[in-house]
């Protein structure tokens, strides 16, 4: 278990993170959220060890990740991992093989030959997906304890991130890793994520459980006879609304017998309940923080 408790740091004057509180448990496969220069990188950085927190602390297990055995149990693979002019995939394994000495080299040859990258290339011509891929290879072939994922499906092609969603949650069903994945794309982690922690304006603002955050909102697509206005849904507690041409799409919070009575109330020709994303369940709240300004 990782416990995080009054997590603070600083880049001069520019604060980044203040009393971040959060605990992630074992085996649990946890969303970091928050839009683009939000601190999601600055707090994975903390938790590994790369970052000294200024205040506060970060334990696995209740021991420090600067425990030189608490460190063999954790990787970190950044948005931008480090590496020489002259690294390619053979003398990347090499390397990190003195960090992590139960790394898996067949598996990870195996896994550099399916995404068909040459091991004897320097890392520097590959584009960024294909060193993406490098890195993400190493990853699972040192299948650790704890797994701090920065931006991962960035340059990956479709048909990689699913393979990489499907690995990560094999990883955590065999070894029982514990894996913390951030983004600023909801849409990436709600198929696969256990809980989720939404970083802004330095703090942790919200946390829980993945299922549980879309259980709170209900959606419904609407046809009308005629155009409708968004003044017609002046009564409900609206998350998001869409109205193309007749037709309306609204996620609402509330309980669904009071709902369904109020739109049937508005004589609407059909009404089709929907299944609410994660994403749809954070709209609001991002556009707000977004277009006031708040989150940078």
């Amino acid at each position: 278990m990782i416990e995080i408790k009054g997590l603070c740091h600083s880049f001069g004057n520019n604060k980044v993170l203040e009393d971040v509180n959060l605990t992630v448990k074992d085996s649990c496969v946890l969303g970091l959220i928050g839009i683009n220069g939000a601190g999601k990188s600055t707090l994975l950085r903390s938790i590994s060890g790369v970052y000294k927190p200024l205040k506060g602390s970060v334990e696995y297990d209740g021991k420090s990740p600067a425990s030189e055995k608490t460190r063999q149990d954790i990787f970190l693979l950044p948005d931008d991992p480090y590496f020489g002019m002259q690294t390619n995939c053979r003398s990347l394994i090499k390397m990190y093989k003195v960090f992590y000495p139960s790394l898996d080299e067949k598996l990870y040859k195996e896994m550099i030959t399916g995404f068909n990258l040459n091991a004897r290339k320097p890392l520097r011509t590959f584009s960024k997906g294909m060193r993406r891929q490098a890195f993400v290879a190493l990853a699972f072939a040192v299948a650790p304890k704890y797994l701090l994922l920065d931006e991962a499906f960035d340059g990956l092609d479709p048909y990689a991130r699913q393979k990489f969603k499907e690995q990560l949650l094999q990883l955590v069903k065999d070894k029982g890793s514990t894996v913390i994945i951030s983004s600023h794309s909801l849409k990436e982690l709600e198929d696969f994520c256990d809980e989720y922690a939404m970083i802004d304006e330095h703090h942790v603002v919200s946390s829980g459980k993945m299922l549980e955050k879309t259980m709170d909102y209900l959606k419904y697509q609407l046809a009308f006879s005629e155009i409708p206005s968004a003044n017609m849904f002046e009564e409900f507690k609206v998350k998001s609304m869409k109205i193309t041409g007749r037709v309306v799409t609204l996620v609402v919070e509330g309980k669904q017998e009071d709902i369904e009575s109020k739109l049937q109330s508005l004589a609407p020709l059909i009404v089709d309940k929907l299944d609410v994303n994660f994403e749809e369940a954070f709209i609001d709240d991002i556009d707000k923080r977004i277009r006031g300004g708040d989150m940078g």
